[in-house]
């Protein structure tokens, strides 16, 4: 199941020249990330404090910028989670607008850490599900 995200573009999500801060696409990544996770049943307040025994901190991330987008604009963000290994997934974002045009794809990788000594966890039961529940049937 692929998760969806709607999101319009605010003027603070602008830089100068009137279209999208690099940087604020990630954010408006990490905000479809969150939702999903929402959806899918996830204590965000749990999952992202440190109330819980792991933490899942991003490793790697990049963004392709194909066309501009500027306040306003109504944007979808699809996203699908992917295991890489027993640590770690990856998760791939297309952000398209209101006419499914193709605005930038990006993607994040996150791996599984201990808090307490910070050392590779398995990926826990709830994100494994999380990331096979959105992974598609081939």
């Amino acid at each position: 199941m692929l998760s969806k995200y709607e999101r319009i573009v605010h003027f603070q999500d602008t830089d100068a020249a009137g279209v999208v801060f690099f940087a604020n696409v990630l954010s408006i990544c990490h905000e479809a990330y969150e939702d999903a996770l929402q959806t899918a049943g996830f204590n965000l307040k749990l999952y992202f404090s440190n109330a819980g025994d792991y933490a899942v901190p991003i490793t790697h991330a990049q963004v392709d910028f194909l066309k501009p987008m500027f306040c306003g604009d109504r944007l979808l963000v699809n996203l699908q989670p992917q295991q890489l290994d027993n640590y770690s997934f990856q998760i791939n974002y297309k952000i398209t607008d209101g006419n499914a045009k193709l605005l930038s794809i990006a993607q994040t990788q996150h791996i599984c850490i201990s808090k307490s000594d910070r050392t590779k966890l398995d990926i826990p039961f709830e994100i494994r599900a999380w990331i096979m529940e959105a992974s598609p049937v081939l």
